[in-house]
């Protein structure tokens, strides 16, 4: 600590300067005054942390003097040694800050403890300060962190209006009580599958590249936003406007506009689409919660609309109805996995998933749909005694999350890679001599499904023992031959009265005589008679 001495007496300065031990205490004695006039220069020039000081000195007293340098700069510690006992000159020096007033003739040792006081005083609130700057500083850094956890917080409705009110305030989030508000929340599309430059773990980088385009965008731009990550990397942005009047569209037209230019330039930017889903129009902060779920509806929108596209929101219309697939279209599909088709299994899955796809106009409709295929498939591995996990590979994760799949390419991608992993797993699990004889067993079955079938003849039309191929066929099918016959003898029957044939005429095409036996058969493998099923 530098310490500056002023005193009016010489042989009193110089007794102070010399005679108390300073450097053995760590304080440095940088000057000497006789008057105010000459501290107060030195004080300007040499900036010391302490100064002792008389009060009684000519041209400046030491009252006017501290008064001066605290008013400059407070953090400089002032000693007063007064040979003036007066209360008044006391109160006076301790209004303006002085550490401590001591009286003459005090001693050199109680000269150097109140230094060595004011010095400490001194030093603790550097400290103080500096611990302050440096929480201030890491406070600041993690500012944009802790605005975005708010954020996200708050719009999934995890705050009451107070808690907003007093956490936007703590976080110098500037957004208004009232006026119009919009949510838009953008993302990365889904990956194409002639995708080469980036895969799907590459997905977290470009939707951070994604939100530095959009931070960088509304800042230049004449809408600007309050934007922050999502928990799923997506960025969301808070648009508002304060703008008395009873208008609320301008605000949603803005936005819109905006969001179009924003996808153009992430395409430009990383070669590659982005969507955005976009709310309706709120009237105050408190609306922001339900606006978010708005937009992330809108989002979901791509499963319909498709890529690269603004989605703005809209009210549910109606019930949500969905038609159950065509049985024909399923059968095609199960034929077509079962007997490792891939060309069959591909048409069969085409035709299956745009007859859905195309009949749906909402979001629910369509995941209806997807979940509606994806439990075929995984009916279809349980039937063969397999793991949905060690068939489905790396698409396993999907089953439990289908709304990952946010578009129809992306969804239809997934149902195509299913199909194939069946064909392959069967493939593993059976040489080619079994698949070539369950593939001819499965052939005769459906050109002669009119006729009674037998396993002996099936076996004498292929040449091989009955006993082999009820074997073969129960270990690779899953189920005895005879199950097999009559499961699609039943399903064939029951298409056959759905289409409106009468019921001796649907018994003749699936190789019944006798009418009470077939109505038998059917009511117990069914539940209900031929005759309750109407077209």
């Amino acid at each position: 600590m530098n310490l500056l001495i002023v005193e009016d007496e010489p042989l009193l300065l110089n007794s102070l300067a010399g005679d108390i031990p300073w450097e053995g205490n760590g304080i440095e004695v940088i000057g000497l005054a006789s008057n105010g006039q000459e501290a107060l220069r030195l004080i300007e020039r040499k900036r010391p942390d302490l100064v002792l000081l008389d009060i009684r000195m000519p041209q400046m007293d030491g009252l006017e003097l501290v008064r001066i340098v605290r008013s400059r700069d407070p953090d400089i510690k002032c000693i007063i040694l007064s040979g003036h006992d007066s209360f008044t000159f006391a109160q006076q020096a301790l209004e303006l800050g002085v550490s401590h007033y001591l009286l003459k003739p005090a001693g050199e040792t109680e000269i150097l403890r109140a230094v060595l006081d004011a010095a400490g005083q001194l030093r603790l609130e550097l400290e103080e300060r500096h611990s302050r700057s440096l929480l201030q500083d890491k406070w600041l850094d993690n500012l944009p962190r802790l605005r975005e956890m708010f954020l996200q917080h708050w719009l999934a409705g995890k705050y009451a209006p107070w808690e907003v009110e007093r956490r936007c305030r703590e976080l110098l989030i500037e957004l208004p009580d009232n006026g119009s508000f919009v949510v838009a929340m953008i993302d990365m599309d889904p990956l194409g599958a002639d995708e080469r430059r980036f895969a799907a773990n590459d997905m977290p980088l470009l939707q951070f590249s994604s939100n530095s385009i959009v931070r960088e965008f509304l800042a230049s731009s004449s809408l600007p936003g309050r934007d922050y990550s999502d928990t799923t990397g997506a960025t969301v942005v808070i648009f508002a406007d304060t703008a008395e009047g009873e208008e609320t569209g301008g605000l949603l037209l803005q936005v819109h506009s905006t969001a179009a230019k924003l996808l153009s330039v992430i395409k430009e930017c990383l070669k590659l689409t982005a969507s955005v889903g976009v709310s309706g129009t709120g009237r105050s902060r408190e609306e922001l919660p339900e606006l978010y779920k708005q937009a992330r509806k809108s989002l979901r929108e791509r499963i319909v609309y498709g890529n690269d596209i603004v989605i703005p929101y809209r009210e549910e219309q109606g019930k949500n109805d969905t038609a159950a697939p065509p049985v024909d279209l399923e059968k095609g599909l199960e034929i077509g996995l079962e007997t490792g088709d891939a060309a069959k299994a591909s048409t069969a899955l085409g035709d299956l998933w745009s007859s859905g796809v195309d009949a749906a106009g909402t979001v629910e409709q369509v995941q209806e749909h997807l979940l509606h295929v994806s439990c075929l498939f995984v009916r279809m591995i349980g039937r063969q005694g397999w793991s949905v996990m060690q068939v489905a590979g790396d698409d396993y994760r999907y089953f439990h999350n289908l709304t990952a799949l946010a578009t129809q390419e992306q969804a239809y991608g997934w149902l195509q890679r299913l199909a194939q992993s069946y064909i392959d797993y069967l493939h593993a699990e059976r040489n080619s001599a079994m698949n070539q004889t369950i593939r001819q067993i499965v052939d005769i079955v459906d050109r002669n499904i009119d006729k009674e079938l037998s396993l002996f003849a099936v076996a004498d039309r292929l040449y091989v023992n009955s006993s082999y191929l009820s074997r073969l066929f129960k270990q690779q099918m899953g189920r005895p031959f005879s199950s097999y016959v009559l499961e699609r003898k039943m399903e064939r029957a029951k298409q056959l009265l759905l289409d409106g044939c009468r019921v001796h005429h649907a018994a003749h095409l699936v190789g019944y005589k006798d009418d009470s036996y077939f109505s038998r058969v059917f009511r117990k493998f069914w539940g209900v008679a031929p005759s309750e099923i109407k077209p």
